[in-house]
């Protein structure tokens, strides 16, 4: 007899029930995918705002004397660099620097950090955390409290003025990739400068049972100007973006170089996990690298489906659909480096038929900023 697990709701579970969300099973929750439709909540959040329910993320507290130094060798990117109150986007690698995970560091000081991880990953990362702790010998106590804390993510260029309707912090202060403490309709919320949109945005993090009420009450303070999205949109904003999806740009048989994120590498660092790895990458360069097609034959790329050149295959597509934005088809694929220069040609085994698309410069999508 086969065991199966139930899905797990989030606090907002009735709240998109309401406002008739498509409800789904993804990474072992019930979250919506849609409301009105993926192609309008994008480009609402492209030109208005969009309100987000990210409770199925999870959440790390590091604390104690060697915080800073454990969180530095954990990760790729640079934390001593970061000042109180910043917040780092970063992978963390094994030592064969194949991406365990990709997570936002918040720094309290150096002897608090808050990590957020993706919610497919919780277990894995807590584990892998612990397993690092334990090399390191690490004074530092290390706590999972993704139960404590429900997640929503305010989104697109009206999201300031919306949510500074219910909250006396000055969310202008608050720069991107910052954070900041405070009350949102009376629920103390860390405020952060983030998202996964490619707009601008926030996101709070808060105690789900004192803030049950928030979903609706951000409805409500945006009226017109806000609308519930769903994980369908999510995916395609976050993809225009080149932001990067675990278990489809990531996993642990990918390197941060090979995605394309070499600016996450920071070989300053002496010690982290993965570097004598990621150097090597770094001076000789990879077998593949992230690229971004855009479809010159009518047809719609997959994830998974394999790209060929010259009557082989050389790759495969990660994330791929059509752009709500740029009205393209549009694909994200992994490909040998001599093909990832903008205007190479390529194939896309589409069922039974090889559709050429050629290579472009990513971001697909880029927000101007005002």
């Amino acid at each position: 007899m086969v065991e199966t697990s139930i899905p797990k709701k989030t606090p907002f579970y009735d709240a998109h029930v309401a406002h008739g969300g498509k409800m789904v099973d993804f990474s072992g929750w019930l979250l919506p995918v849609q409301f009105k439709g993926m192609s309008e909540e994008h480009n609402f959040v492209r030109t208005s705002c969009g309100l987000f329910d990210v409770s199925h993320m999870g959440e790390f507290l590091v604390e104690g004397p060697d915080a800073l130094k454990f969180v530095d060798n954990l990760i790729t990117n640079d934390a001593v660099k970061l000042n109180t109150n910043q917040i780092l986007y970063t992978p963390m690698c094994r030592e064969n620097a194949g991406v365990v995970d990709d997570l936002l560091v918040y720094k309290y000081s150096n002897e608090k950090f808050f990590l957020v991880v993706n919610a497919a990953n919780i277990d894995k990362d807590f584990n892998w955390c612990n397993e690092v702790k334990k090399l390191m010998n690490a004074n530092i106590t290390l706590q999972n409290l993704s139960e404590r804390y429900a997640q929503l993510a305010v989104q697109g260029p009206k999201a300031q003025a919306i949510l500074q309707k219910l909250t006396s912090t000055d969310l202008s202060q608050i720069k991107f990739y910052w954070f900041g403490e405070g009350e949102v309709d009376k629920t103390p919320c860390i405020i952060s400068r983030t998202g996964y949109t490619g707009e601008d945005g926030f996101e709070l993090y808060f105690d789900p049972k004192a803030g049950g009420h928030l979903y609706d009450s951000i409805l409500k303070a945006g009226g017109a100007d806000i609308m519930p999205c769903g994980l369908g949109a999510r995916d395609t904003l976050r993809f225009e973006a080149k932001l990067m999806l675990y278990g489809h740009e990531l996993d642990d048989q990918t390197t941060p170089i090979e995605a394309g994120i070499a600016w996450t590498v920071k070989l300053n660092k002496t010690s982290f996990i993965g570097r004598k790895v990621l150097a090597e990458q770094k001076e000789k360069g990879t077998q593949k690298i992230l690229a971004g097609l855009e479809m010159i034959d009518k047809g719609v790329p997959r994830a998974h489906y394999d790209v060929y050149h010259s009557g082989g295959r050389v790759g495969y597509v990660t994330t791929g659909a059509q752009s709500p934005t740029l009205k393209k088809f549009i694909a994200l694929a992994y490909v040998p480096p001599e093909l990832s220069k903008p205007d190479s040609v390529v194939e896309i085994k589409i069922r039974d038929k090889f559709l050429k698309a050629k290579v472009v410069s990513l971001p697909f999508y880029k927000r101007e900023k005002k």
